[in-house]
C-alpha cells in the first residue's frame, strides 16, 4: 500500500440505477446474446424485464449501499480532522468503498460490452481531477513549483501527464509555502497526497474485465489471490523495483480482495456459501489482522493505511461481513428516512468531497489558529482553539461550498444536467 497518509474513499460513485439481487453467471451469460433467441430465452426475458418494472416502481437505488458509502465519507473525513487511528478499524472505509466500486463494475460488466464499460468510468472519473489540476497545479507554479524541484525536469513534465491520466500518482509540490492566515504551508500536499486513489481506482476499473473473467472460473483463488500478494510485499517474498510500481502492487494487495467481494457479491458468489461460513470466518480473519497490526505498533501516527497486510486482512473481513448482511433495501427503513437527503448528496458529490475535503480542512486550521490572537479566548477559552471539535462545522460548510462551486463537473460527466445541490429534493417534488 502507498505510504499517503490518508486511507480515504470514497468509492467513486457514477449514481447508477438500482443495483439488481445477484445474478449467477449463467443467467448474465444469456441475456448478452443476439436477437435470435428461443422461447426459453424470450421467457426470461420477460421474467427480467417484469423485474427491472418492479424495481423501478419499488423506487430504485439499494440504499443500504447509498448508507455505506456515506457512512465511509463522512468517517474519512471526520479521520483527517481527528487522526485517529482506530477510526479505520472502526470503520475501514477505503475497503467498503472499493467493494461497492467492484459491485457495479460487475454489474455493468454484465450488461454492456467491457470497452464501453471502461471508457464510461473513465469519463466520469477524470472530468473531476482535472478541474482540480487547473486549480491545483496553476496555484503550485504561482508558488514556486517548477520541473527543478525534481531534480529531473525532463521527469517533471512527463509526470504532469498523471494529472490528465492516474496511471500513477500525480506529483505535487511538496514544502511550498502557504497564504498566510488563509492556507496553511502544506496545502499541495493536502491536495495532493489524497489522489492515490484515483490511481488505485483507475488500475481496478482497467483489470476488471480480466478480474471477473477470473472470478467466474475460480471465484476463491482469485479473491485470495490479493491477500496472497499483500502478504509477498509484507514478508519479503516478493521485492519490486521503483516506488511507483511497489505502490501500485502495494494497493491492489490491501484493497483487490474487497474490489473482487463486491464483485463476487454482484456475481452471486457470496450466495452460495452457507449462510454460517462469513459469521464464522470473519472475526478469525479480523481478529488475525488486528493482531498483526497491534504487533506493529498500532496508534496515532502509525495506523492501518502504513500496514498493508494488516490492512489486507482487516478490510477484507469487514467488507465480507458487511455484504453477507446486505439488506438491499429498495426504501428506506423509516428511522433512516430523516437522512435521504443528506445521504444523496453524499453519494451524488462523492468525487467532489473527496478531492477537495482535504484542502478545505487545511484551510480551516489556518483560520482557526488566527484566533489565537484574540487575547480573549487564549486566556479564557484555550480548549476552543486546541480542540478539533469546533472546527468541524466549518469544514463541512467549506466542503458544502466546494459542492456548489466545483460538483457540477460530475454532472457534465455523467452526462446530466448540472445541478448546484442534488440532495434528491427536485426529484421528489417532481414525482
Amino acid at each position: 500500500m502507498s505510504t499517503h497518509p490518508t486511507d480515504t474513499t470514497a468509492e467513486l460513485p457514477e449514481l447508477p440505477h438500482p443495483p439488481t439481487r445477484n445474478t449467477v453467471p449463467e443467467q448474465q451469460g444469456s441475456e448478452q446474446q443476439g436477437p435470435e433467441q428461443g422461447a426459453e430465452q424470450q421467457s426470461a426475458e420477460k421474467k427480467g424485464a417484469e423485474k427491472k418494472g418492479a424495481e423501478k416502481k419499488g423506487g430504485g437505488r439499494d440504499r443500504y449501499f447509498d448508507l455505506l458509502r456515506a457512512i465511509a465519507l463522512f468517517r474519512v473525513i471526520f479521520y483527517h480532522l481527528m487522526g485517529w487511528a482506530w477510526l479505520p478499524v472502526v470503520f475501514p472505509s477505503m475497503g467498503v468503498m472499493f467493494a461497492l466500486a467492484g459491485n457495479l463494475m460487475a454489474r455493468s460488466l454484465a450488461r454492456r460490452p467491457a470497452l464501453g464499460v471502461v471508457r464510461g468510468r473513465l469519463r466520469r472519473l477524470l472530468p473531476p481531477l482535472w478541474l482540480l489540476g487547473a486549480v491545483g497545479v496553476t496555484g503550485m507554479l504561482v508558488a514556486g513549483w517548477s520541473p527543478d524541484d525534481e531534480g529531473h525536469p525532463g521527469w517533471w513534465w512527463l509526470h504532469l501527464a498523471y494529472w490528465v491520466l492516474p496511471l500513477s500518482d500525480p506529483p505535487y509540490g511538496e514544502g511550498l509555502p502557504g497564504v498566510h492566515g488563509l492556507i496553511s504551508d502544506g496545502w499541495a500536499g493536502d491536495l495532493g497526497v489524497p489522489l492515490w486513489y484515483l490511481r488505485a481506482y483507475l488500475w481496478f476499473v482497467l483489470l476488471s474485465p480480466l478480474l471477473l473473467r477470473a472470478l467466474r472460473r475460480l471465484p476463491w483463488p482469485t479473491i485470495l489471490a490479493p491477500v496472497a500478494l499483500s502478504a509477498a510485499l509484507e514478508f519479503g517474498a516478493l521485492s519490486v523495483p521503483g516506488w511507483r510500481l511497489e505502490a501500485q502492487l502495494s494497493d491492489f494487495g490491501a484493497f483487490g480482495a474487497c474490489w473482487l467481494l463486491g464483485m463476487a457479491h454482484q456475481e452471486g458468489v457470496l450466495r452460495r456459501l452457507p449462510r454460517y461460513v462469513v459469521p464464522s470466518l470473519a472475526p478469525a480473519v479480523a481478529g488475525i489482522g488486528l493482531w498483526y497490526a497491534l504487533t506493529q505498533d498500532l496508534r496515532e501516527g502509525h495506523d492501518l493505511d502504513d500496514m498493508p497486510f494488516a490492512q489486507s486482512l482487516w478490510s477484507f473481513a469487514a467488507v465480507l461481513l458487511l455484504l453477507h448482511i446486505s439488506p438491499s433495501w429498495s426504501e428506506w427503513p423509516a428511522p433512516l428516512r430523516r437522512w435521504d437527503r443528506l445521504i444523496t448528496l453524499l453519494n451524488s458529490r462523492a468525487v467532489t468531497i473527496y478531492l477537495w475535503h482535504n484542502v478545505c480542512i487545511g484551510v480551516v486550521e489556518a483560520l482557526w489558529d488566527r484566533l489565537w490572537g484574540i487575547s480573549w479566548l487564549e486566556t479564557n477559552a484555550t480548549w476552543v482553539l486546541e480542540s478539533p471539535w469546533p472546527q468541524l462545522p466549518a469544514i463541512w460548510l467549506l466542503t458544502a461550498a466546494c459542492v456548489v462551486c466545483f460538483g457540477w463537473v460530475e454532472d457534465l460527466a455523467a452526462r446530466r444536467r448540472p445541478r448546484l445541490w442534488p440532495d434528491g429534493r427536485a426529484a421528489a417534488h417532481r414525482a
